[in-house]
């Protein structure tokens, strides 16, 4: 007798609703888990062994299925949105994000009371959207994001997610030069130039065991991945990180300033000023007498 084939129905629920919503309008959206983070890289993308980490400028040119590069992993594929791959995913969902700066917008995300007010008193009034301790500001054109801009702001955009809570309220206004003076005050925070790191070569001569690219790629894809996954204490993170690679590579002089723009790029995508990046990095070479 032959057995039927079951039907595979296709992922359900307001969630999903949501984001297939959003996404008919040209919104990239992504689930997210509990405490309104990404999902972690699924186990093919592990330490970003699929070659995930250009995704932090651009999707692509990973192949994963599953939504595991954060931002990047914003899509208005319906097809995606409501394949096998993620359906898994919605039934762990419990908030919906959204890229802003792929549907050009900016999010001014104000975090507290006295944030909310500095806003109204300087910045021109546009679609806001409560949450769960303040708001959201919304504008029209897309730039740089940045985090703590000034106490309780952060700038939400290009390589940034922001939670979907709803349309909210107010006409939708042009980004003013108010909010991009913001970000601007530290220039080059896209794409800095690396310090250079001249440390001594290892005593007694040989070649050096980590000049093979395997084992230096290795640990430069784990220190970006601990980045890029922190949730808080980000300062923190990115100092103990920069000392954990500076103690393993640091006194052989194979990291190169390829290696080390990987890093600050990582540590920029969360948020991350150049001058925290280079005080993080000056920090850990005193700290481990290099």
């Amino acid at each position: 007798m032959t057995q039927p084939v079951p039907i595979r129905r296709a992922p359900s629920g307001p969630l999903l609703t949501a984001a297939l919503e959003l996404a008919a309008r040209m919104v990239p959206v992504l689930p997210l888990r509990v405490g309104k983070v990404p999902f972690g890289n699924c186990p093919a993308c592990r330490y970003n062994a699929c070659g995930g980490r250009p995704n932090m400028k651009a999707p692509g040119p990973c192949k994963c299925p599953r939504p595991c590069h954060a931002w990047a992993a914003a899509t208005t594929d319906t097809a995606t949105l409501t394949g096998p791959a993620w359906a898994s995913i919605w039934k762990k969902t419990a908030a919906v994000a959204y890229h802003p700066g792929g549907t050009g917008l900016t999010v001014v995300d104000l975090d507290n009371a006295a944030a909310i007010t500095w806003a109204r008193q300087t910045l021109p009034a546009t679609r806001t959207v409560p949450t769960t301790r303040g708001e959201h500001w919304i504008y029209r054109g897309a730039m740089q994001s940045a985090n703590a801009v000034r106490d309780g702001v952060d700038i939400k955009s290009s390589m940034a997610y922001a939670r979907w809570l709803g349309p909210g309220t107010g006409t939708m206004t042009a980004l003013p030069e108010a909010v991009r003076a913001l970000v601007a005050k530290e220039p080059s925070r896209i794409r800095p130039t690396p310090h250079a790191v001249t440390v001594p070569a290892p005593a007694g001569g040989g070649e050096c065991p980590h000049r093979m690219p395997a084992y230096l790629d290795r640990g430069i894809a784990m220190a970006e991945q601990r980045i890029t996954e922190t949730t808080s204490a980000v300062h923190i993170t990115v100092y103990r990180t920069f000392l954990a690679v500076l103690s393993a590579h640091g006194r052989c002089g194979c990291l190169t300033d390829a290696y080390i723009g990987r890093l600050f790029a990582a540590a920029q995508a969360k948020g991350e000023t150049v001058r925290h990046c280079t005080d993080a990095w000056t920090n850990a070479l005193t700290r481990l007498g290099l």
